[in-house]
């Protein structure tokens, strides 16, 4: 069977290994996926991500972030343009999510950005995600 969602993918086991309190998760890889990693990461959401070496197939483990006393940092997380509906946005459409507190991921021209990213460099795109 074929995955006609990778990016879905990746944000369920991300869901799922968050919810079940897990410290990393791995995941097939891909430069999509390794851009969006980039963008939670620099938002703070997940510690880290690597590439796994010496397997059959490229992987990625990244490492989930908690705080102080193990609450979830990731609360929210969700794909928002799909396969069959996909959703663009302006960058004057672009407002902040829930204040500053959520981040949009978009697939821009100039890569995988934040939607805080976008707007600092006028630029639009897909609508990926959003997680708060």
């Amino acid at each position: 069977m074929t995955m006609t969602d990778p990016l879905a993918d990746l944000l369920t086991r991300i869901r799922n290994a968050n919810r079940n309190g897990r410290s990393s998760v791995d995941c097939p890889a891909s430069n999509l996926k390794r851009g969006t990693l980039a963008v939670l990461k620099r938002e703070g959401f997940i510690r880290d991500y690597k590439d796994l070496e010496g397997l059959r197939f490229p992987m990625i483990r990244i490492y989930l972030s908690y705080g102080r006393d193990r609450e979830r940092v990731i609360r929210h997380l969700q794909r928002v343009s799909r396969p069959g509906r996909r959703i663009y946005r302006k960058v004057k459409d672009l407002e902040p999510l829930l204040g500053g507190q959520g981040v949009r991921i978009l697939s821009t021209p100039h890569g995988v950005l934040s939607d805080r990213e976008c707007r600092e460099r006028r630029v639009g795109g897909e609508v990926l995600a959003e997680v708060w």
